[in-house]
């Protein structure tokens, strides 16, 4: 008896949820009906007449947002279950567009940004009456007039009519900008910087015409500084005079110290531990200070770096830096001093530019040589940075060049010139497949190899070069098998991700290249590997394995930070 009522219940229940299959229609109308009929499927309905008619009049507003007045709707159910229906639908003819009156007013009407809005949005004559784009349409005007500054826009006519029985549509837009409102004074308050520091960061001037997204620029531009704990930039409505909008901006100090503390693993270095002490700001020039100590098996370092801004404080600087590094890896045991003069400048399309001098003390011994060398090297590098989408992004790219050079006729140890690039892609097709690309390369002219340290020679292998062999392992030898270091790099890498499900990746990829004196020996790893999306950045775990190298054999990669 029992197992007949649960039966009997069971078929019931089954019979209790509303199923709809729409026919006769496709594509956009038959997405839209779908939509308007989903709250039914979601509530508890009754079966009868009530429900079908109920089911027609929404499928009927389906319709005509879509140009569509001239619909027959038929309901079937099923004979052994009246929830299961079957909207048959003919759409008819649709209703077309016969006038379109569109007017702009104001200073808007010489607005570039306004007529190719139009150009983009605007109905056209004899298309299809479409009510969405008629409302995108407005509300379109209406947001670009506030990010533009047209405080007072209005409609002063907004009408649309149809006539379902001519299957006639007709538009009328007559949109008043009013005067674009300007700039006004700009205030800091709560600042400890000089105010003629934090004018610098200013993307606009007093009186210029309004844009809602330079107000973004000084948000971010004061946020870049790394000075202030709060920021507030705002408009002050109640001051406006004479159609200019003053801005005022409310700041909070950074703390004065700020210490900050790391633990993290690569098979390159294994655990490491990161310890920093920043300074955001020192004094009302804005002067910052930052100490570095990062320690691990294989090398431990200390730097510290002062910065100095200049009249554009967000992006045109000196840093001046002091840093000593011990390494002991393979055949290379160096002890190296760092003090480096820096001048940094943001050019066009997100390109740093930086002009540099630095002295470099070295004492090293690189397998049967023991040395130390003293060179006084100035430089200068292009680096450009781009991403979006967080923190594995879905499209970024880097591309970094650097050329230093050393001359005995400045007091310099050695005489050369040091080339270094640095290339990467990433790219997605879809939200389930993504690509990665690195290129690395170098070399060294003019100065014979074994005079300079192992810091300026090239070598090559491990988590961001060549997988499939040890960190540094793929550089010339000596008599007896020892690393030296090369005077040309070449390292590519290619590489292919396909998600598995949320924020974990599979992948797949090839890394091929050489470090090398006078001829390359090319190496070649290829391998497996999982990513994982963490909140703080890409987790990284490669199984690789290095074919050309005899004895080289597995190796494990594994590591966490940025793919480029």
């Amino acid at each position: 008896m029992l197992c007949g009522l649960l039966a009997v219940s069971a078929q019931a229940w089954a019979q209790s949820a509303l199923t709809l299959n729409i026919t006769g229609i496709k594509g956009e109308l038959k997405d839209n009906v779908a939509i308007y009929l989903q709250k039914f499927t979601e509530d508890e309905v009754s079966a009868g007449t009530r429900l079908h008619a109920a089911l027609t009049q929404e499928a009927e507003k389906a319709l005509q947002a879509l140009g569509y007045y001239q619909s027959e709707i038929e309901v079937h159910p099923k004979p052994d279950n009246p929830l299961a229906l079957t909207l048959h639908i003919k759409a008819g003819k649709p209703v077309l567009i016969d006038t379109v009156d569109i007017q702009l007013s104001g200073d808007a009407a010489n607005d570039a940004d306004f007529a190719a809005l139009l150009q983009q949005q605007a109905p056209k004559r004899g298309a299809i009456l479409h009510h969405g784009q008629y409302e995108g349409l407005k509300s379109a005007l209406r947001n670009l007039a506030l990010r533009k500054g047209y405080f007072d826009a209005r409609f002063s006519l907004n009408r649309l009519e149809v006539a379902p029985e001519l299957n006639q549509a007709f538009v009328r837009l007559h949109f008043d900008s009013g005067v674009r409102y300007r700039f006004g004074e700009v205030t800091f308050s709560g600042q400890q910087i000089d105010s003629a520091r934090l004018q610098s960061l200013l993307p606009f001037a007093a009186g210029d015409a309004y844009l809602a997204s330079q107000l973004g620029e000084l948000n971010q531009a004061l946020a870049t500084t790394g000075w202030f704990s709060s920021i507030l930039v705002e408009g002050n409505t109640e001051q406006i005079s004479d159609f200019h909008l003053p801005v005022e901006v409310s700041l909070a100090p950074e703390r004065r110290n700020i210490i900050e503390t790391g633990i993290g693993y690569s098979t390159d270095v294994g655990a490491r531990l990161k310890l920093n002490w920043l300074k955001p700001w020192l004094n009302s020039a804005g002067h910052s200070l930052r100490t570095d100590l990062a320690l691990s098996e294989i090398e431990q370092s200390i730097e510290a770096a002062y910065k100095l801004p200049l009249q554009h404080s967000a992006t045109d600087y000196y840093q001046l830096q002091l840093g000593v590094r011990n390494r002991d890896t393979e055949d290379t045991a160096s002890r190296e001093s760092n003090l480096v003069l820096e001048r940094y400048w943001l050019l066009g399309n997100q390109w740093y530019r930086t002009a540099s001098l630095r002295w470099l003390y070295e004492d090293f011994v690189q397998a049967d040589q023991r040395d130390n060398i003293s060179l006084i090297m100035p430089g200068i590098s292009y680096n450009r940075s781009r991403q979006a989408g967080g923190a594995m992004p879905h499209s970024a790219d880097r591309l970094a060049l650097r050329v230093e050079v050393s001359d005995e006729a400045w007091g310099s140890g050695a005489s050369f010139v040091r080339l270094r690039g640095r290339a990467g892609w990433i790219g997605s097709a879809g939200d389930n497949h993504r690509f990665v690309t690195r290129l690395d390369a170098g070399a060294i002219l003019m100065e014979a190899l074994r005079k300079l340290p192992p810091s300026l020679r090239f070598f090559a292998g491990g988590d961001n070069s060549i997988r499939g062999f040890g960190y540094e392992t793929i550089s010339p030898t000596n008599e007896q098998g020892e690393l030296i270091g090369g005077r040309y790099l070449l390292t590519g890498s290619a590489e292919y991700q396909y998600r598995l499900r949320g924020n974990w990746w599979l992948a797949a990829f090839t890394d091929y290249g050489s470090a090398w004196d006078d001829n390359p020996d090319w190496q070649q790893g290829v391998g497996v590997g999982v990513r994982w999306a963490s909140p703080v950045g890409p987790i990284r775990l490669d199984f690789a394995f290095g074919l050309d190298q005899p004895g080289s054999g597995f190796q494990l990669h594994f590591a966490l930070g940025p793919e480029l």
